[in-house]
């Protein structure tokens, strides 16, 4: 390599200096890629102080479950310790590819994020339920509530989130375990056949295998003495009408218009190039957020004089503790679409601009010493995500 191309290379190796000179260049052993993927970790804005702990975790981080039929991954506590009140699971199937019959002991929220899914379910009345999904939808299974999932002709990939930070995809109920670990002779006696009927049942957890693509969903329908689900278990998010700002979009989805989602709520939140997520907190609980697409920071304030950010991206989990108030800016080209997660039946937020236009003039003027740039620049409506 010539001295002038060394030159450019190094030149463009980022360090550890802040622009008003702060810090001293790295020279030792270094991960220069992951350093240049996350600059606001490497020179932190001078507001950063304190130690708050790590609020994101990659699904390229994560362990890859390979299986016929299709994979699975997963953030728990394990990967990100702070993320107490929900774990997620990022799972794709090929077409045909089954998630095999199951239940948990917590509740399961989902959104499609490619392809077509068929779920099948059943309640504790002996009520079916059967519905396809598309990219762009939910399904929700109350905790106890045993269900499936199957790809479609495309396959399909999907993200499940579970109401408990400890929760592991790979340790569930399921049928083909509980068939594994029971006596042929109790099996027998249970559904009043012979055990030789039980010969070639699977010895172990089946967990996601392969089957053949299913038929159309009205050759599927099993007719139900007792009637389907009162309730349904899927809800068409991004057809949802959108809260529509300068600077993006945001649908919410609780069990005001999801009534059977009573232990988890979310916002999808889009914020175009050179928007931003307002600075807000949220009243009820703890925030997960899941990036789907772009590029962008987060900073999360701790109170007591402490503040992070983290640059995150497509496949990136964020983590914001109960109250902390945050932002989440786009850094790139495209809009940074991503979900905010809540063990809650209600979204809720408190937006920071609307608090301070609904408080007494003077007492912000007094409090922040505020210009009358800042004072008129308050609004009493809420904008999710504004332009800057």
């Amino acid at each position: 390599m010539s001295n002038q191309n060394n030159d450019h290379y190094y030149r463009n190796i980022p360090q550890p200096i802040r622009h008003d000179g702060a810090g001293a260049t790295d020279l030792g052993p270094r991960d220069i890629m992951r350093d240049m993927e996350n600059p606001d970790m490497l020179v932190p804005p001078v507001t950063d102080a304190g130690t708050i702990p790590n609020l994101r975790f990659s699904y390229s981080d994560t362990h890859m479950q390979l299986n016929h039929g299709g994979w699975s991954r997963e953030i728990t506590v394990r990967e990100l310790p702070i993320a107490t009140t929900l774990a997620g699971v990022n799972m794709r199937l090929t077409p045909g590819g089954v998630r095999e019959l199951h239940w948990h002991q917590e509740a399961e929220w989902a959104y499609m994020i490619l392809g077509r899914a068929r779920v099948t379910s059943v309640d504790q009345n002996g009520r079916n339920f059967i519905a396809d999904v598309s990219a762009g939808d939910l399904w929700y299974f109350p905790p106890g509530i045993p269900h499936s999932i199957q790809g479609l002709e495309e396959g399909c990939e999907f993200l499940l989130v579970f109401d408990d930070g400890n929760f592991s995809d790979l340790n569930t109920f399921s049928i083909s375990d509980w068939f594994a670990h029971t006596p042929k002779d109790i099996l027998a006696a249970n559904f009043g056949i012979p055990k030789q009927a039980f010969a070639d049942i699977p010895d172990k957890q089946r967990y996601i295998f392969q089957a053949n693509v299913p038929g159309p969903i009205d050759t599927q329908i099993v007719q139900d003495p007792y009637g389907t689900v009162p309730l349904s278990f899927t809800h068409r998010l991004l057809a949802q009408k959108p809260i529509v700002t300068p600077g993006g979009t945001v649908r919410i989805v609780d069990s005001s218009n999801f009534p059977v989602s009573k232990n988890i709520a979310a916002a999808l939140v889009e914020i175009k190039p050179g928007g931003m997520r307002e600075m807000h907190w949220h009243p009820n609980n703890d925030e997960w957020q899941y990036y789907l697409t772009g590029t962008g920071r987060m900073t999360a304030f701790a109170g007591n004089r402490t503040a992070r950010t983290f640059n995150v991206r497509a496949g990136d989990v964020g983590y914001v503790p109960f109250a902390f108030g945050h932002y989440v800016q786009n850094t790139g080209n495209q809009s940074l679409w991503f979900l905010e997660m809540f063990k809650s039946d209600r979204f809720a937020d408190v937006s920071l601009n609307q608090w301070m236009a609904l408080t007494p003039k003077e007492l912000v003027q007094e409090n922040l010493n505020a210009s009358p740039e800042l004072m008129n620049s308050l609004r009493k409506e809420k904008w999710p995500v504004v332009k800057y």
